[in-house]
């Protein structure tokens, strides 16, 4: 059977990320330009400078990708795009960029959906890795509980009805002074605190999430103490959404009758998160997670999870458009 070698590119946000992948699972390059040092300063990303910056960037970073991979246009099988969810304006510029490519190069265009992507990241860190598995989508933008059937199926059992949990992360952090981005400063501090602060709890029914009730217990314990133990805090902050984090994918373990986990997405990466679902192993439980440059944004992932729906016979025409909210498992295009 041929090699296909798929053209990831990937700019729903901060990140302009091209790469190059094998048959899904083996990277050959991938390059990632971040704007975070750029975005610092406001606090948050900037919709409109980043789609200046992803302009800017696009072409130096293919060329990159291209050398690092030692392949040339040719060699490409597939290019895949990240078409949504993200910024419109970050998205368009890659959407576009692939549609040129598109055209000029003759070869297949497979719009990708970025959450999906996210899910793929498993399967390039773990090659075992196989549907069906239950996967917990945890990231700035996102908090999906999803049964992955397949490569190409998937059905959502529960979402955040509020804020995404990397959305609280940085919330929490921009009060309390940590900067911009909260996830990694909120899980540094943390190991250096004691989570011996009550938090009251949010009751959901189903496998749905809330975080916008602790991030504003937080705000309120902050605002009325600001001598308040900031590392005691963070620790407190971190059990408390991990502990909902774990019972929510424990409970859709024992309805599916799937003892197979993975978790995908920037906050996967936080270090507290990661012990304790990795907890779970001793009660017969198998846990995969990426490692920690696949968890961020990355064309890698949008590679692995294009390449799927290539092979499955998805393919895009030249009026493929940008889809801010766009849905998981929406194929339509």
């Amino acid at each position: 059977m041929k090699d296909i070698l798929t053209l990831g590119i990937e700019s729903s946000c901060d990140e302009t990320s091209i790469a190059v992948v094998k048959n899904g699972r083996e990277i050959l390059s991938n390059v990632i330009n971040s704007q975070i040092k750029i975005h610092e300063k406001f606090g948050g990303v900037v919709p409109e400078i980043a789609s200046r910056n992803h302009i800017e960037a696009i072409s130096n970073v293919m060329e990159q990708a291209l050398k690092e991979a030692n392949i040339s246009y040719d060699d490409i099988d597939n290019i895949a795009c990240t078409y949504g969810p993200g910024l419109v304006g970050a998205l368009l510029v890659g959407v576009s960029y692939a549609k040129g490519l598109s055209y000029a190069l003759n070869k297949p265009l497979t719009g990708t959906n970025h959450i999906e992507g996210h899910i793929a990241a498993n399967y390039i860190t773990h090659k075992e890795l196989k549907p069906p598995f239950i996967c917990l989508i945890i990231s700035g933008g996102h908090t999906h509980l999803v049964h992955i059937k397949d490569y190409d199926k998937f059905e959502i059992l529960g979402k955040t009805r509020d804020d995404a949990i990397g959305e609280a992360f940085d919330k929490v952090a921009r009060v309390i002074g940590l900067g911009y981005p909260g996830g990694p400063k909120v899980d540094k501090l943390a190991k250096e605190g004691i989570p011996n602060i009550e938090l009251p709890k949010t009751h959901m029914e189903g496998l749905d999430f809330s975080f916008s009730g602790v991030k504003t217990s937080i705000i309120n314990l902050y605002h009325k103490n600001p001598d308040i133990n900031k590392a005691d805090l963070c620790a407190s902050f971190e059990k408390y959404v991990t502990e909902i984090l774990i019972n929510n994918t424990m409970k859709a373990s024992k309805e599916l009758k799937l003892n197979t986990i993975a978790l995908a997405g920037g906050v996967s990466a936080n270090s507290y998160i990661r012990e304790n679902f990795m907890e779970l192993k001793e009660k017969g439980y198998k846990i995969y997670y990426p490692e920690p440059i696949l968890c961020t944004d990355n064309a890698a992932m949008i590679a692995s999870a294009g390449y799927y729906r290539f092979i499955s016979g998805v393919t895009s025409n030249l009026e493929l458009n940008a889809v801010p909210n766009l849905k998981i498992g929406n194929n339509n295009q």
